[in-house]
C-alpha cells in the first residue's frame, strides 16, 4: 500500500543501540514516522482479535448525528447567546460550522486511506513523526475524558428541567472552590450505563442508535418548527450586543457542540467500504448537522430575548415563557436522549482512539486487547470512562466546555498540517528543494494564522495588524500552490482545493482559538505541560523499546527465511 511512499529503507531513521540516552531516544522518536503499513498491519494485530467490518454508510451517518447533536446545542447555545453574542449566536454557529467541515475534510480522506481505529493519533504518527503523535493522543485522550464529563453534566441539569427543578437541584452541595462545589453523582451513572452499553456490541450500539437518533431529529424539527410559530424579529435588536469579538467568542465556545465528528474517522476498522463509506456518511451528516445548528440558533434568539435566555436549560424555559409549558417536557426528554446517544458514541470513539494509543505502548499495552466475544475494546472503554466519571463529579460545564475546545481546536489544527505533509512531502521522493520550499511555505501559513489569532485576541478592536498576517497566509499558500510540485494524490478520496481549504482549516483553528480567553489557555498549558512529562520520563522510552524490538524482530525472521532455504514466512507470523 505505501510501497513507493515509504519504502523500507527510508521507513525511520538508523536503528539506534537500545542503550541510547534520553536526548537522543527523544531525537529518534521526534524524527521517526510510521507507514500506513504499518499502521495497518502490526500495530493493528498487537489488539489480538479483531473488529467486526460490520459497519456501513448509513450506520457511520446515524453515529454522526448521535455523536454530535446533545449537549452543545442544547447547552451551550443558550449559554454563549446570554453572555457572548445575543441573537448573533448563529454566525457563531456558521463560523463553527464552516472550520468543523474543512476539519471533516481533513480526516475524512486520512480515514479511506488509513483505516483503522486509531483516527488522528494513527495519521499524526505517519506524517509528522512520534512525537507529534504523542501530543496528540495526550490532547485526544483529555478532549474525550472531558467531552464526556461535560455531556453528563449537562445530562444531570436537563433531567432537573425535567421534573420541574432547578438546573443544580440534583446536585450535590458542598464549601469547595467556586465551579468544583456541585458534586453530580447522577453524572457518574450515566457514564458508566452508556459504557456498559458501547462495549457489548458496536452493531448492535448502531441499531440502537439509528432509533433514538431519529426520535431525535423529530423533537428537533418541533423545535424549530415551534420555535419560528413563536418567533419575534424585535428580539434580534440589538443583534450584536457585545460586538464582533462576542461572536468569535462564542464560536470558539460552541465549537464543542460540533466535536464528536473525529469518533467516525475511529469507526473506520470497523466499517465495511471505509472509500465509500467515510466520506458519505462523515461528510452527509455534518453537512446537515451544520444547517440544523443554524436553524436551532435563530429559533431561540427569535423566540427569546437573549438577556432572558437561560444559561442552563435554554430551550425548555423558552418554550415555558412563550406559554407552551408541556413543550418544555418534550424539549428536555429530546435533549436528554440527543446526549445519551453522545455519550454513547462518544464511548465508542474514545475507547478506539485509546486502543490505537495502547498499541504504541503509550498507555500499557493492556488497554489496547479487544475482547475475542463482544469485538470491543472493553478495557480502553472502562478505562475513559473512569477518567470521565472523576471529573464529571466535580467540575462544572463551564469549565470544561473552554478547555474542550481549545483541545479540539488545536488537534484539528494538526490535521490540517498533517494533510500539507501527505500531500508535497514524501521521503525518498520528494526531492531537498522542493522540501525546503515546502516547510518555508508551511511556518509562512503556520505563523500568519497564529499572528492574525494573537492580534484579534490582543487587539480585537484593530485592524493594522491584519494588513501584515493576512497577505503572509496568502503568500505561503499561494506559494506552496505555484512552486511546490505535490509529492502524493489520493488513490480514492481526496480534499478539493489543496493547499487552500487544509491552510483555511489551519488558519480558522488557530484564529478560534485566540478568541478563547486567557484562563483557557493557562489551563491548557498546565495539560501540556503535564503531557510532555509524561512522554520524557515514560513514553519516549516505552514507544522507542517497541519501535527498535521490531526492527530487532524483523532482522531476527530475515535471518531466519535465509536459514531455512526461504521457507521463513512461519517465524514472522
Amino acid at each position: 500500500m505505501t510501497s513507493s511512499r515509504n519504502p523500507p529503507s527510508a521507513a525511520g531513521p538508523p536503528t539506534a543501540p537500545p542503550s541510547l540516552k534520553p536526548p537522543h531516544r527523544i531525537y529518534d522518536r521526534l524524527v521517526g514516522r510510521s507507514t500506513d503499513a504499518t499502521e495497518l498491519g502490526e500495530v493493528r494485530r498487537r489488539s489480538e482479535n479483531d473488529m467486526r467490518r460490520t459497519l456501513t454508510w448509513w450506520d457511520l451517518t446515524w453515529f454522526g448525528f448521535g455523536s454530535v447533536i446533545g449537549a452543545g446545542i442544547f447547552v451551550l447555545t443558550g449559554q454563549e447567546a446570554h453572555e457572548h453574542a445575543g441573537p448573533a449566536i448563529i454566525l457563531s454557529y456558521v463560523i463553527s460550522g464552516i472550520s468543523a467541515m474543512l476539519s471533516v475534510f481533513c480526516y475524512t480522506e486520512f480515514a479511506v486511506e488509513i483505516p483503522v481505529a486509531g483516527g488522528s493519533f494513527a495519521y499524526l504518527r505517519v506524517e509528522l513523526g512520534d512525537f507529534a503523535a504523542f501530543i496528540a493522543a495526550a490532547n485526544l485522550i483529555l478532549e474525550n475524558i472531558i467531552g464526556g464529563a461535560a455531556v453528563s453534566r449537562a445530562w444531570t441539569s436537563y433531567l432537573a428541567t425535567l421534573i420541574n427543578r432547578p438546573p443544580n437541584s440534583l446536585r450535590i452541595h458542598t464549601n469547595l472552590a467556586k465551579d468544583f462545589n456541585l458534586l453530580d453523582p447522577i453524572a457518574v451513572v450515566v457514564l458508566f450505563v452508556t459504557a456498559a452499553a458501547a462495549m457489548l456490541s458496536t452493531k448492535k450500539t448502531s441499531y440502537f442508535n439509528w432509533v433514538a437518533s431519529a426520535i431525535h431529529v423529530v423533537v428537533i424539527a418541533f423545535v424549530i418548527i415551534a420555535g419560528f410559530a413563536h418567533a419575534k424579529t424585535e428580539n434580534l435588536s440589538p443583534f450584536l450586543p457585545f460586538g464582533v469579538e462576542g461572536v468569535f467568542r462564542a464560536a470558539a465556545i460552541v465549537y464543542f457542540a460540533y466535536g464528536g465528528f473525529d469518533n467516525i474517522a475511529t469507526m473506520a476498522e470497523e466499517t465495511r467500504n471505509p472509500s465509500r463509506d467515510i466520506p458519505l456518511g462523515l461528510l452527509g451528516s455534518m453537512s446537515i448537522i451544520t444547517v440544523i445548528y443554524c436553524l436551532m440558533a435563530l429559533a431561540l434568539g427569535m423566540m427569546q430575548r437573549y438577556t432572558a435566555i437561560d444559561p442552563n436549560a435554554a430551550y425548555s424555559v423558552a418554550f415555558r415563557n412563550v406559554g407552551m409549558r408541556w413543550a418544555q417536557y418534550v424539549v428536555a426528554l429530546g435533549a436528554l436522549k440527543g446526549m445519551t446517544t453522545v455519550l454513547l458514541v462518544g464511548a465508542i470513539g474514545t475507547a478506539r482512539y485509546t486502543t490505537h494509543i495502547a498499541r504504541s505502548h503509550i498507555i500499557p499495552p493492556f488497554f489496547a486487547l479487544v475482547h475475542p466475544k463482544t469485538a470491543t475494546p472493553i478495557y480502553a472503554t472502562l478505562l475513559m470512562t473512569i477518567g470521565s466519571a472523576i471529573i464529571a463529579f466535580f467540575s462544572s460545564l463551564h469549565i470544561l466546555a473552554s478547555l474542550l475546545s481549545i483541545s479540539t481546536l488545536f488537534i484539528f489544527m494538526m490535521m490540517a498540517t498533517a494533510l500539507l505533509v501527505r500531500r508535497y512531502y514524501v521521503r525518498g521522493v520528494s526531492t531537498k528543494k522542493d522540501l525546503v520550499k515546502f516547510v518555508v511555505c508551511l511556518i509562512l501559513i503556520i505563523l500568519a494564522s497564529a499572528g492574525t489569532s494573537a492580534y484579534w485576541g490582543l487587539r480585537p478592536g484593530g485592524w493594522v495588524g491584519y494588513l501584515v498576517t493576512v497577505p503572509l497566509w496568502v503568500a505561503g499558500t499561494l506559494g506552496m500552490w505555484l512552486f511546490v510540485p505535490k509529492a502524493r494524490e489520493p488513490k480514492v478520496w481526496g480534499v478539493p482545493m489543496v493547499p487552500w481549504l487544509p491552510a483555511l482549516s489551519i488558519g480558522t483553528n488557530l484564529f478560534l482559538m485566540g478568541s478563547l480567553g486567557g484562563d483557557a489557555f493557562v489551563r491548557f498549558g498546565i495539560c501540556s505541560g503535564l503531557m510532555l512529562l509524561y512522554y520524557v520520563l515514560v513514553g519516549v522510552h516505552v514507544t522507542y523499546d517497541v519501535a527498535h524490538e521490531h526492527e530487532g524482530g524483523e532482522e531476527k525472521a530475515l535471518r531466519g527465511k535465509v536459514e531455512d532455504g526461504g521457507d521463513g514466512d512461519r517465524s514472522v507470523a
